[in-house]
């Protein structure tokens, strides 16, 4: 497994970097299941403008915000997990790939036991000379729907079961 953002030659075509892209999305989003924030940093880069809207919601975090400190935090939350994916739709263009997924984990999560984690995930990838680097990440614990009732509750800040 390379540990280093992904490079694609500029001849490629749209078909063949989304399809790159998603091996190598499933294989760094796999070491940071299991923990490894490090191989996952490696292999994922970030724009300078990137925004993270995380599964458990609030203000979305921006690429400044990713200390060396913050990512030694994500590696000991996330602890001996798998990880797959499967393919809701892509899109791709010249510069820019869009992956819709849902994210089947079994992990550790927070100090919390293992159990599986089902999340709908919109990935943007921005193309930036031959690499390709993560401009956006938004994710929710929405893959087994919620009722009406729930979704309003959220919306008013409140729990899902009032």
């Amino acid at each position: 497994m390379a540990c280093m953002p992904l490079v694609v030659a500029e001849a490629a075509t749209a078909d063949d970097v989304i399809a790159k892209l998603l091996d190598h999305t499933q294989q760094a989003n796999a070491a940071l299941m299991r923990g490894d924030a490090g191989t996952y940093r490696q292999m994922v880069s970030l724009t300078d403008d990137f925004v993270l809207m995380s599964p458990f919601g609030g203000v979305p975090s921006k690429a400044a915000e990713y200390t060396p400190e913050r990512w030694e935090r994500m590696g000991r939350f996330f602890r001996n997990g798998t990880h797959r994916q499967e393919v809701v739709q892509t899109y791709g263009s010249q510069d820019m790939v869009v992956l819709a997924l849902i994210e089947r984990d079994s992990v550790e999560v927070g100090g919390l036991p293992a159990q599986e984690w089902a999340l709908r995930v919109t990935l943007v990838y921005r193309r930036v000379g031959t690499e390709w680097h993560l401009a956006h990440r938004h994710a929710d614990p929405l893959a087994n729907g919620i009722s009406l009732q729930q979704a309003a509750a959220l919306a008013r800040g409140l729990p899902a079961s009032q």
